[in-house]
């Protein structure tokens, strides 16, 4: 029998969330709330027996001067992504996005494909032959994310193609790096950092770098060192009220939901980075720093001591967040994902975002519009 959606209050997409283990930090309630361009509305997954068993996000972003609009579930739905009839959960929402004047709907399954210990990773930078990580054989490959791939498409599902540059999609990452915590000790944990990372933190330490955690009046500071970070690292930063708007809607929620972190040297902020925090399921999730006196290590320092507070917080998993899936030295790039990866991570494929065209014309115009974009 097919599952009733419909809308729900914030307060039971909240409880829903809350009772999980965890969920991404892009299905919450209030992460409509950092998106104003969007209208945001929380769905819910109902049993014939009234029991919501589901919940989901869905962003919704109007076409200019047409009252037709792109639904976003980024990093989601909040759905039992392993049942075996999946059709009953995924075969109301185009049918009801429809009714609400989507044109298209995107989603983000939670669900891993491949992972690479930081050893598999580490190989195949060193490997000429290597360009992409995915085609370097994976430690681990998971069934279900195939066999859910293959349904999804007999469901009318097809996956987005790879946007953005080096693997960096449009939407959410597919690739990331994860360092997992469940049933490690602290110590195992630091074990698990490559040489260079224990050493960098002793010189951190030995320099009298500070990491502190800071307030939404620090906000400011750390947007200063992240515009600097865009500018060396060739990205377009987002501006200042979007990391205001992100802290009041967050931490409004929760109050530990989103933290920051400064690293203090000489009375200088060197470095600063926000962490996100659902359940077991921690993220760094903006980072940014100067590129003055980085001898003394202010990044590693930082990164530790969040790693310190995620471990203490009961954190499963430490998410770095996007990796690029190039393995071409001549990427600038690639230092991030030795970075990540020299703290333990493991690099992480998921199934990648998938799209349900209802009105493929519509659909079509998007994607030549995202192409050139």
């Amino acid at each position: 029998m097919t599952l009733t959606l419909r809308p729900i209050s914030r307060a039971e997409h909240l409880a829903f969330v809350d009772a999980r283990p965890s969920a991404s930090h892009l299905q919450l309630p209030s992460w409509g709330d950092v998106k104003p361009d969007w209208r945001a509305e929380s769905l819910g997954w109902f049993e014939a027996d009234g029991r919501l068993v589901g919940v989901g996000l869905v962003l919704l972003r109007p076409l200019p001067r047409l009252k037709r609009y792109l639904a976003y579930l980024p990093e989601g739905p909040v759905i039992d992504w392993t049942a075996p009839d999946l059709e009953r959960w995924l075969e109301p929402l185009p049918a009801y996005l429809k009714s609400r004047g989507a044109f298209s709907v995107k989603m983000g399954p939670p669900v891993v494909a491949r992972r690479w210990n930081p050893e598999a990773v580490k190989a195949a930078i060193a490997d000429p032959g290597a360009h992409r990580l995915g085609d370097v054989p994976p430690t681990s490959c998971e069934q279900r994310a195939l066999d859910l791939a293959d349904r999804l498409r007999r469901m009318g599902w097809r996956r987005t193609e790879p946007g953005g540059e080096d693997g960096f999609a449009a939407g959410q990452p597919r690739y990331v790096c994860q360092v997992p915590f469940a049933g490690r000790s602290l110590e195992e944990i630091r074990g698990g950092l490559n040489q260079q990372w224990r050493r960098n933190i002793k010189k951190a330490e030995k320099a009298g770098v500070k990491v502190v955690r800071g307030g939404a009046e620090d906000l400011p500071v750390f947007y200063g060192l992240y515009t600097e970070t865009a500018e060396r690292d060739r990205f377009l930063p987002r501006p200042l009220p979007y990391f205001q708007r992100m802290w009041s809607a967050l931490t409004a929620e929760h109050p530990d939901r989103m933290r920051l972190y400064l690293a203090h040297h000489d009375g200088e902020v060197l470095a600063a980075a926000t962490m996100l925090v659902v359940g077991g399921h921690v993220w760094y999730s903006y980072g940014a720093s100067t590129s003055r006196r980085r001898e003394v290590r202010p990044n590693n320092a930082m990164q530790w001591r969040m790693m310190c507070d995620a471990y203490e917080l009961g954190a499963h998993v430490y998410d770095f967040r996007g990796i690029t899936d190039t393995l071409e030295e001549s990427n600038h790039l690639l230092g991030l994902l030795r970075f990540k990866v020299g703290a333990g991570g493991e690099a992480v494929e998921y199934v990648g975002e998938w799209d349900f065209p209802l009105n493929r014309l519509l659909h079509k115009a998007l994607d030549v519009y995202l192409s050139r974009r």
